[in-house]
This record gives C-alpha cells, sequence and structure tokens, in this order.
C-alpha cells in the first residue's frame, strides 16, 4: 500500500502529462449524471438555508430568547448562541468526515441531512424563555450544537463528491457548486426573510413569524433524502491504490491541512460578514428590516454567480491567481466600501458594498474549495477537507458576528467590520502563496 499520494508540497509539480485525471475520474465512467450532482447542490444548501437564517434573523431570536436589560446585551447574546453552532463543526468534521473516507460520500451526506433536521425542527418549535424559562436558550443552544455536527460533517464529503464526479478539466467548476448552493440558501432565506417581514405585523414576526422559515425548510426533507439516497459512490469509483483513512494519514499531510485552515480563514470571515450585513443595517445604521434584507438577496445571487465564475476561471488558469487575486483585491477595497456605506447609507450603496464583498469571496472561494480536496488523496480527502473547513469556519466564523458586533460598541467605530477583513484576508493571501498549483494533479490517489 502507497505512504504517500501525493509530492511534498515544495517538490516541483509533476508535468501535465503525467497528472492528467484518467477516464475512470470521469461522470461517464462513474455513472455520475448531472441530476445526481443537483442533488448533492440541493441538500448541501438546504442544510446551509437552516444554518444561516438563524443569522438573518438573530435579533427576533435573541428578544424570544434572551431576554437582557439592552437590545445590545440581547443581539450579542443571540449571535454569540449563533457561535455555538460552530463548536462542534471540528467534531462533525472529524467524526463524519472519517467516516465518509471508509463507509462511502453517500451514507455520510444522508447523515448530516439527518442532523440538520433534528437541530432545525428543535430550533422551530422551542417555547421562548417567557413560556418556558431557562430551558428555552437550552433548548436552543443544543439545536445549534447538532446543526454544527451537521454542516461540520457535509462540506467534506459533499466537495469530495462534486471533485471525484467531475469530468477532466472541469472539476474546479463542479465543486464551485458546492459554494454557489451557499448561495442559494442565502438568497432563498433573503427572499422568505423579506416576504415574511413584508406580510407580518412586528408584533407577529417577533411573537411566531421568524418561526416560518425554518419550518418551511423542513417541508423540502423528503425530497433532498430521496435524491441523496438515489446517489451512486465515489469512493471506491477507481481501483487504484489509496491512503487508508485514519488519523496516522491525516498527520502526514498536517502542512496541507494548517495551510487550508489559513485559506479558510479569510474567506470564512468574509462570509459571515457578508451575512452578517442584514444585522448591521439594522442594528448600526438603522436600517427598516425590509430594506436591510436586500444585502441577504444580494449575497445571495452574488455567491451563486460568482463562486461559479471562480470555478470556471480556474479551471481556464489555474487554482492560484484565482484564489489569490481577489482576495488581495478584498483586502484593499473593503475598507472604503464600509466607509462609504457608512457616509451614505441608503439601499443601493448597501447592495453595493455587499456585492463587492460576496462577489470577490465567492470568486476566491470557488477555487480554494476545488484546491484543497485535490491536494488530499482519496483515502483523507473528505475527513482532512472537512477538519480544516471545520476548524477553520469555527475559529473565525463562529466568532465574527460575535467580535464586529462587541468592536463596533467598544471603539465606537462603525467600520470595525471592514478592518477584520481586510486584516484576515491578508493572513489568507500568504497562506495562498504558499500552496501549489493543484489544476493538473491527478486526484485519483
Amino acid at each position: 500500500m502507497s505512504t504517500t499520494a501525493l509530492p511534498p508540497l515544495d517538490a516541483t509539480p509533476p508535468t501535465r502529462s503525467e497528472t492528467t485525471p484518467r477516464a475512470t475520474d470521469t461522470p461517464q465512467a462513474t455513472g455520475v449524471p448531472r441530476r445526481i450532482v443537483a442533488a448533492t447542490v440541493a441538500g448541501n444548501a438546504l442544510e446551509f438555508y437552516d444554518f444561516v437564517t438563524y443569522a438573518f434573523f438573530a435579533v427576533y431570536i435573541g428578544r424570544a430568547f434572551f431576554p437582557a436589560s439592552t437590545p445590545l446585551a440581547s443581539l450579542l447574546l443571540s449571535v454569540a448562541v449563533f457561535g455555538v453552532g460552530f463548536v462542534t463543526r471540528p467534531l462533525g468534521g472529524v467524526l463524519i468526515g472519517m467516516f465518509a473516507d471508509r463507509a462511502g460520500r453517500k451514507p455520510a451526506m444522508l447523515l448530516t441531512i439527518a442532523l440538520i433536521t433534528v437541530g432545525t425542527l428543535g430550533l422551530a418549535l422551542t417555547p421562548s424563555y417567557a413560556q418556558i424559562g431557562m430551558a428555552a436558550p437550552l433548548i436552543v443552544v443544543f439545536c445549534r450544537l447538532v446543526q454544527g455536527i451537521a454542516l461540520g460533517g457535509e462540506v467534506g464529503p459533499a466537495t469530495a463528491f462534486l471533485v471525484e464526479a467531475a469530468p477532466p478539466g472541469r472539476r474546479a467548476f463542479y465543486s464551485g457548486w458546492q459554494l454557489a448552493s451557499q448561495g442559494i440558501a442565502t438568497l432563498v432565506a433573503g427572499l422568505i426573510g423579506m416576504a415574511v417581514i413584508a406580510t407580518l405585523t412586528p408584533e407577529q414576526l417577533q411573537h411566531w413569524g421568524w418561526r416560518l422559515p425554518f419550518l418551511l425548510s423542513l417541508l423540502l426533507v423528503p425530497l433532498a433524502v430521496y435524491l441523496r439516497r438515489e446517489m451512486p459512490e465515489t469512493l471506491h469509483a477507481t481501483g487504484g491504490m489509496r491512503e487508508h483513512a485514519g488519523f496516522a494519514t491525516l498527520a502526514r499531510h498536517r502542512r496541507t491541512i494548517g495551510l487550508a485552515v489559513l485559506v479558510i480563514l479569510g474567506g470564512t470571515v468574509s462570509n459571515y460578514v457578508g451575512n452578517y450585513m442584514t444585522t448591521y443595517a439594522m442594528a448600526t445604521l438603522k436600517f427598516a428590516p425590509l430594506v436591510a434584507m436586500g444585502a441577504t438577496v444580494m449575497m445571495g445571487v452574488a455567491t451563486f454567480g460568482f463562486a461559479l465564475l471562480g470555478g470556471w476561471l480556474a479551471d481556464r488558469h489555474g487554482r492560484k491567481p484565482v484564489m489569490l487575486w481577489p482576495r488581495l483585491a478584498t483586502a484593499l477595497l473593503v475598507v472604503p466600501a464600509f466607509l462609504w456605506l457608512i457616509d451614505q447609507p441608503s439601499l443601493p450603496v448597501l447592495l453595493a458594498v455587499t456585492l463587492v464583498i460576496s462577489a470577490l469571496g465567492a470568486m476566491s472561494g470557488g477555487a480554494s474549495i476545488t484546491a484543497i480536496p485535490e491536494l488530499l488523496p482519496r483515502g483523507i480527502r473528505a475527513s482532512g477537507l472537512s477538519i480544516a473547513y471545520a476548524v477553520g469556519v469555527s475559529l473565525f466564523g463562529g466568532t465574527t458576528q460575535f467580535v464586529v458586533t462587541w468592536l463596533i460598541e467598544a471603539t465606537g467605530n462603525k467600520a470595525a467590520p471592514a478592518w477584520y477583513v481586510a486584516i484576515t484576508s491578508l493572513v489568507t493571501a500568504a497562506a495562498m502563496l504558499a500552496m501549489p498549483e493543484s489544476r493538473d494533479r491527478n486526484i485519483d490517489g
């Protein structure tokens, strides 16, 4: 059994003729039609919809479950519990990722659907603090922990499946659908949120209306389960030798996983500042809720379109340039963009700033989410990516909304979120420079 499926990161990359993917990597060879890829994307979108909807209704959830002496304290408690959902992501990444590398991508993705359903159902049906007291926030925290396990284990198997199912020369475009599906989730969450806010009175919205988006997502769970049950398996799609899943193999690739965490850092902070724009617009800039929800819709559209564009470009020009240049542009443009929004707080400016953050982040992310699994052998592809993603998102995504909310209050600087994005983007750019180009690698290891 081979002990190293990839050359060292500082080694000279193999030539194209040595690394051309074999026919067994193609969907035609493994029997993966486009509808199966769509099933992967639909399930992933459903899980992210459930998770990020919490962020969009953080103000209302805070009032329902975390009463406090001031609105700011209630909001801080609410976004802190949003962060709790990230605590168990590394656990989900390790357990479900290793399960996917041993049992297969398909059973792992069915498991994550089941877990996210439990968490969402509990959150939607939990009575408020006024009705059952301290039991309410405790149940909400538990539901967020379950959702965190599900999402921690979802990204690795789903992305590994897309990379392994892709035809030669289109791996980045296929895996870009993973991030694009998050854009779909954000867009749908924003549209539903706007409909709920426009239809209900403020009292109805606070009392029970914020629960509707969670309940609506549960109607799609049977469809997502059915689609994933029909998926083929790509883990054993080839007969080549591969490294065993396990901690020893993960340890041998720790440099790649460590760099991946830093690559994910910048995209995570940008993404969750983008998710935070609706709350930021309401709580800091005093936008009306319906107007503020426009940021969510814009983020969803931009993430969907530019993630696929990033994947398309990465297939043609390589992973590194498409990862790096949008990240550097983010570091350069985000502070002026926020200062413009603060100086001219209007819906067009809010949408423009959200577009800049989301589009650049999605382009870079579409390439990054491909490069990381390409640098890992098949036997630890799902677990390695799951761990890197879960750790990066847990350490920085889970704390982003709390940190920027606190920074705005502590410093009095409404542009604090932008400085946080700029600094973390520079750290990520350095990690991207240290990664090798992976477009022409043979991933059949």
